[in-house]
C-alpha cells in the first residue's frame, strides 16, 4: 500500500479504514458503529465501543508477552539519576496508585489535576487516573498559582496530585506553596491533595487535606482497569486562547487510542521494542501523546527526560541520552536544536557519542526553519522529518508517512496530510485557493479520530473557535499553501501575515531568509505598525556563540538578503540583536506579545512564558 492509496481510502471509505485501525488495539467491547454525527459539529468515533486506555497502554502489552520488556526509562541529569521500569513493574505501580485513588473516593468521571515535574510518578498518576476512568488534567509543573487556580475553577477537580518540588538547571522550585496559594485563590476547593516527597525538598502537609504519596500507596490494593465508553473523556489539557481564558481541550478514550496507535506506525514507523524518545514535558500535548500514551500503546520503550537540550550539562545532552539508551527515534521541537546549534555550531559534542541506534529525527511544535533542518541533516546524516499538528488534534495533521512510504523532504514543508485529515487551503468562505497560493489551512469535517471532542464545559466556544470561522471545516488558525506536488507548507499563524502597503507578506518567509545568515542562531520577524505603510517587518535576532560581527553590519546584510530574496516590497529595514527571545515553556516564540510591545500597546504576560523578565528587555530594545 502506497501513501496515495491509503490516504484516498481514509477519505473516501473512512468507516472501513478506521475499523481496520481499531482492530489493532484491545477493546473490552469492540465497536460496531465507527462514526456518528453529533450536535457539536464534527461527530464522535466508535461510540458503542468500550475499553480502558491504561489497559491498552500496559496490560495489553503483558498479554502480548512483553511484560519483561522495558516500558519506561527515567533519565534525570538534574538529579544525576536514572531508573527503568518493565511493563510488569510499571503496571504494578500504576495499579497500586489507582487503588490508592479509589480508596480516597476517586471514581469514573471525577477530575484530578496533576501538577508534577518530569518524574516517573507523573506518568504513574496519569495512567492511574485512566485505569479507574478518572479524567486527568496535567498542569505544567511550576505554573503560577493564579494560572493553576484558573484551571482548578474550570475543571473542578476532586483531587490534586503534586510533588514537593521541580528542579530547573539553576534552581529548585517548591511546588507545595504554589498549590496552596492556588487552592486559596480558587473558588472550587479540591477534597484532598496527594504529595510525592522528593529528596531535594520536604513539603509540609496540611492535616486533613494532604496525603503522602508513599503512605497512601504502601497499603493500597491494586485494581484492574475499569471499562469506559470510547467517547468518555480521558483528559482535559489546557491551551492558551485569544481571550486570555485557557481552553480545556477534551480528548476521548477510544478515538485517541486508535489514532495514536496508528500514528506510531504512520508518522514514526515505530515497532514494539523500539526505544522512542519525545523530548518534551508531560504538561504539554507532546508529553501526553508521545511520552506517555502512544509509545506504550505501540509496545515501545519510552524515555522520560528531566533535563534540557543544553546546560544539563552541555550541548551534548541529547546525544548522550541517545547513546546511553540506544534511542531509535527522537522527536523534539526545533527550538531545542536551535539552542544546541547556538552553543555548538560545529556539532563538536556530537563526535563524543555513538548515535548509531538513531534512525530518524522528528521535529514539530513550531515551524521547522530550513537553516535548522539543513544543519541537523548535515551534522547527523539522518532523515530530518518535520510534521505539523496541534494540541487540539493530538497527532500529526501533516507528516512524512515513513511507515507507509518515505517521501522526499522539502525544507519548510511538513510534507503531506496524514490519512484521515482532508487538508485544504481555502479563503474565509471555504473556497479552495490555487496551488502555491497562500490562504487559510483548514481540515474538511469530520475530523479523524484522536482530535479534541470539545472545549471542557463550553461547546459554544468550541464551535465559535474552530468550526464557525470556515463553514464545513476545522479552522486551524494557521496560514500557508499547498504546492503542485501536494506538499503542505505551514507559514505561521494567520495573524503572522502582515500587510505592508496593501501587500500581504508572510513573516515566516522573511524568517527563512534571516535564519540562513551564517551568524544567526535564531530569529523572529513581526509586523510593527507604521504610519505610512500600515505595517513594516522588524526582526529580532540571536547571534551564534563565537560569531563576531558588528551589529550595524549584520543589520545591513540582513536587509540586503531580504531585499534580494523577497524584494523591496518587504520593506525589511530593521534587525535588532537580542540576547534571547520570549518563549513559552514548550519553546514557542511569543510573536503576538512582541507585536504588542513593538506597537506600544498594553500586553498581558502569558501564563505559559518561560521567563517574564525578557519582555522588559525586548521593550527596552524597541524604545531604543
Amino acid at each position: 500500500m502506497d501513501y496515495n492509496s491509503e490516504f484516498r481510502r481514509s477519505i473516501d471509505r473512512p468507516d472501513e479504514f478506521w475499523r481496520e485501525q481499531a482492530a489493532n488495539i484491545d477493546w473490552f467491547k469492540s465497536p460496531d458503529t465507527i462514526w456518528q454525527a453529533t450536535d457539536n459539529g464534527h461527530g464522535e468515533w466508535f461510540p458503542d465501543g468500550e475499553l480502558n486506555s491504561c489497559d491498552v497502554a500496559l496490560d495489553a502489552n503483558i498479554r502480548a508477552g512483553r511484560g519483561d520488556q522495558t516500558a519506561l526509562i527515567y533519565d534525570s541529569p538534574v538529579t544525576n539519576s536514572q531508573k527503568s521500569y518493565t511493563y510488569n513493574e510499571l503496571t504494578a505501580e500504576v495499579a497500586k496508585f489507582a487503588g490508592a485513588l479509589r480508596d480516597r473516593g476517586i471514581s469514573k468521571g471525577d477530575r484530578v489535576i496533576i501538577y508534577m515535574p518530569m518524574i516517573p510518578e507523573a506518568v504513574v498518576a496519569m495512567l492511574g487516573c485512566a485505569r479507574i476512568g478518572a479524567i486527568h488534567s496535567v498542569v505544567f509543573g511550576g505554573f503560577a498559582a493564579h494560572e493553576l487556580a484558573v484551571r482548578i475553577d474550570d475543571a473542578q477537580p476532586k483531587a490534586i496530585i503534586t510533588a514537593s518540588c521541580g528542579i530547573e538547571v539553576t534552581k529548585v522550585i517548591e511546588y507545595k506553596p504554589l498549590v496552596d496559594k492556588a487552592i486559596d485563590q480558587a473558588s472550587h476547593k479540591p477534597e484532598f491533595c496527594i504529595l510525592y516527597q522528593r529528596p531535594q525538598v520536604t513539603a509540609q502537609l496540611q492535616e486533613g487535606r494532604d496525603y503522602d504519596w508513599s503512605e497512601l500507596t504502601t497499603n493500597a490494593r491494586p485494581v484492574e482497569p475499569v471499562p469506559v465508553k470510547s467517547t468518555d473523556p480521558l483528559y482535559i489539557l489546557y491551551t492558551s486562547g485569544t481571550t486570555g481564558k485557557p481552553k480545556g481541550v477534551v480528548r476521548d478514550n477510544g478515538g485517541h487510542a486508535v489514532a495514536l496507535r496508528y500514528s506510531m506506525k504512520l508518522v514514526y514507523d515505530a515497532k514494539p521494542g523500539d526505544v522512542y524518545w519525545a523530548a518534551s514535558d508531560v504538561g504539554w500535548v507532546v508529553g501526553h501523546s508521545y511520552i506517555v500514551y502512544a509509545p506504550l500503546f505501540a509496545g515501545c520503550t519510552t524515555i522520560l527526560y528531566e533535563g534540557k537540550p543544553v546546560k544539563t550539562p552541555d550541548a551534548g545532552a541529547f546525544w548522550r541520552v541517545v547513546q546511553d539508551h540506544k534511542v531509535n527515534m527522537l522527536f523534539t521541537a526545533p527550538t531545542a536544536f536551535r539552542a544546541v546549534r547556538k552553543e555548538d555550531p560545529e556539532a563538536d559534542h556530537l563526535t563524543r557519542y555513538d548515535i548509531s541506534s538513531l534512525k530518524r529525527l522528528f521535529l514539530a511544535g513550531e515551524r521547522l526553519d530550513p537553516a535548522t533542518y539543513e544543519w541537523l541533516r548535515e551534522q547527523t546524516g539522518l532523515p530530518v522529518l518535520d510534521h505539523w499538528w496541534q494540541t487540539e488534534t493530538g497527532w500529526a495533521i501533516c507528516c512524512n508517512p515513513v511507515g507507509i512510504e518515505m517521501m522526499a523532504t522539502k525544507p519548510g514543508s511538513a510534507t503531506v496530510p496524514s490519512p484521515g485529515f482532508n487538508v485544504q487551503v481555502v479563503d474565509m468562505e471555504g473556497n479552495q485557493v490555487p496551488a502555491e497560493e497562500q490562504g487559510q489551512i483548514a481540515v474538511k469535517l469530520p475530523l479523524p479520530p484522536g482530535c479534541m471532542m470539545t472545549v471542557w464545559g463550553d461547546d459554544e466556544r468550541f464551535r465559535k473557535t474552530y468550526l464557525d470561522p470556515i463553514k464545513g471545516f476545522y479552522s486551524s488558525g494557521d496560514g500557508g499553501f499547498i504546492d503542485d506536488d501536494g506538499y503542505v507548507f505551514v507559514m505561521g499563524r494567520t495573524d503572522d501575515v502582515i500587510n505592508v502597503a496593501g501587500h500581504r507578506l508572510s513573516t515566516g518567509e522573511m524568517e527563512e531568509v534571516v535564519a540562513s545568515h551564517p551568524a544567526i542562531a535564531e530569529c523572529c520577524v513581526v509586523g510593527a505598525q507604521d504610519e505610512m505603510k500600515g505595517q513594516i517587518p522588524v526582526g529580532l535576532v540571536l547571534i551564534k556563540d563565537g560569531a563576531t560581527i558588528d551589529h550595524d553590519e549584520l543589520e545591513e546584510e540582513l536587509v540586503d538578503m531580504v531585499r534580494e530574496k523577497i524584494g523591496a516590497i518587504a520593506c525589511f529595514r530593521r534587525a535588532m540583536v537580542v540576547e534571547r527571545l520570549p518563549k513559552t515553556r514548550s519553546g514557542k516564540i511569543l510573536r503576538r506579545v512582541i507585536r504588542q510591545i513593538a506597537d506600544g500597546e498594553d500586553y498581558s504576560v502569558p501564563s505559559t512564558i518561560d521567563d517574564p523578565a525578557i519582555l522588559e528587555e525586548i521593550r527596552q530594545h524597541f524604545r531604543n
